[in-house]
This record gives structure tokens, sequence and C-alpha cells, in this order.
């Protein structure tokens, strides 16, 4: 009796569904979300997504008052997904870039930002901000490279105070003049050269600006977050096309498990969410074979 349950299909069965589970667990897969406001969290959760990516100018920015800030700290807990990762870092205003930088204006108001995003639970802030970093007429990347690499290095060194990491990103020419490549900000990564400033890759930015995937591997040591959308409109993954397949196969070469946010246009989001996650889910189940 004894050898017959040791060889029994049940048995062998649980064996094959343990070993599977245990391969599953062992390759953890990238999580996904979508860059929108918490109050669409209902929507998202029941679509499939793991996260909501916030905006620091609609909750974290000292502009913001008080109890408005206090209102979502208060519906933070009850959220479904997860929230800990915001953009829009640094507004317009503000520049961080070129003569018109000030230092002291800069780090104060990043100050104020972390002390908030500890509140919040906020552990990332992907640093995009194409206005504030604009570079006057005149003003070339080799001049600027520099100075922004020391302004960057004192804005990590203040978010390492709040345990937060800043992910830069890569923003196409149509929406800014400098770090147009996922190429340029790595560059600038590895010389700010601190563990609280990294990479985030914004695969929309890159196929707008034709940039080849393998960037995505040759970025590896410092990626920790994604943003993705379909190029023409701006469209949610799987809209339009396939044209977001070989930025997760180089994903799925470097074993990347980070988040990947779908920052896009929704027509509209109640219909199309579900879908963008379907078809990214499965494209990541595919490729990280």
């Amino acid at each position: 009796m004894e050898r017959h349950m040791k060889n029994s299909p049940i048995r062998l069965l649980c064996l094959f569904l343990f070993i599977c589970l245990q391969s599953v667990a062992q390759t953890r897969l990238p999580t996904l979300g979508v860059t929108t406001t918490y109050r669409n969290d209902s929507l998202l959760h029941a679509a499939g997504f793991d996260y909501i990516e916030g905006s620091v100018g609609k909750l974290l920015s000292p502009d913001i008052p008080e109890d408005s800030f206090q209102v979502f700290l208060n519906a933070e807990p009850k959220m479904k997904c997860t929230f800990n990762t915001c953009n829009g870092f640094i507004p317009a205003e503000i520049p961080i870039v070129g003569p018109r930088a000030d230092e002291q204006k800069i780090l104060t108001y990043v100050d104020k930002v972390m002390q908030r995003a500890q509140k919040a639970g906020v552990s990332m802030i992907v640093l995009g901000s194409g206005n504030a970093r604009k570079l006057p007429e005149g003003w070339t990347p080799e001049k600027e490279n520099p100075h922004f690499v020391s302004i960057c290095r004192k804005i990590a060194e203040t978010a390492a105070r709040y345990k937060v990491v800043i992910a830069i990103e890569n923003l196409n020419s149509t929406e800014t003049n400098y770090i147009n490549t996922l190429a340029d900000a790595n560059a600038i990564v590895n010389a700010v050269n601190h563990p609280n400033f990294k990479l985030t890759a914004d695969i929309y930015h890159m196929l707008k600006e034709n940039e080849p995937a393998a960037n995505i591997e040759k970025a590896k040591k410092n990626l920790v977050h994604c943003h993705i959308a379909e190029r023409e409109k701006r469209t949610a993954p799987g809209v339009a096309g396939d044209e977001v397949r070989p930025y997760i196969a180089a994903l799925a070469n470097i074993h990347y498990k980070g988040g990947i946010s779908v920052e896009s246009r929704w027509d509209p989001m109640d219909v199309q969410a579900a879908p963008a996650q379907k078809y990214l889910r499965q494209l990541i189940l595919e490729l990280y074979q």
C-alpha cells in the first residue's frame, strides 16, 4: 500500500505542481502599473494591474494644501493597487538646468517633496520634468552636463535621507532638448554615481527617437523602472500594433523585474485598461520563458 502511494498519479501530479510553483517563484516577473490618479484604483485593480504611479505635482508638491494631502493619506491604505511611485517631479517654474537654476531653491523644494513622499510610502520618483530641464538657447548639453550631474547628486543625497530613489527618464526631442535618449540618461546616472539616483527607460520616448531596444540591455546595471506606450498616438500597448515587443524582449534578456507603467492616452481607460494589461502580461510570459 505504501509503495503504491509513493508512485500514485495524484502524488506525482502534486510533485509536478510543486516544482512548477517553485519555478515561478524563483523567476519573478515585472509588475504592471498605470500612471494616473489614485482614484482609478478600483478600475485598474479589476483590470489586473499591480500598482498606480501617481504625480508629485498633484499629490506631493508643497503647493498642495495639507488638507488635500491628508485626503490622499486617508485613502491610500484602502487602495487595492500598490502605490509607491510618482512622476512629474519638478515643475517648469523651478529650472534645474541653465543659468536660472537656483540650487538652494531646487533642494528646498526637493526636501519638501521628500518629506511628503516618506509619509505616503513613496519610495521612487521619476525625474522627467521636460520643461524644468529644457536648455536655454545657446546652452549646449556639453556645457550643462557637469552642472546637471552636480545638481542631481545633491538631489540624490536629499532623497537618500528619506529612503527615496530618483530615477531619471529619457524624453523625446519634441518634449525637451536635453537627455533625449536612454543612452544619454544612462550616461548621466553613471556620472552621478549615487545609489539613490537610477534610471527609468521610457519605451514610448525610445520609439519616438528611433532608439534601439539594445540600449536597454546596455543600461542593465542602472535600470529600475520603465514607462511604456505605442509610438504614433501614445496609445496603450496592443492597441495599434506589436512595436513594443523588442523592448520587452530586451527587458527579458536582462531579467528585469521592476515596474512597467503604462503612460498612455486612453480611449477610454475603462474600455482599454484590461486588454492592455492582458496584452502586456501575455507578452511578458512569452518572452520571459
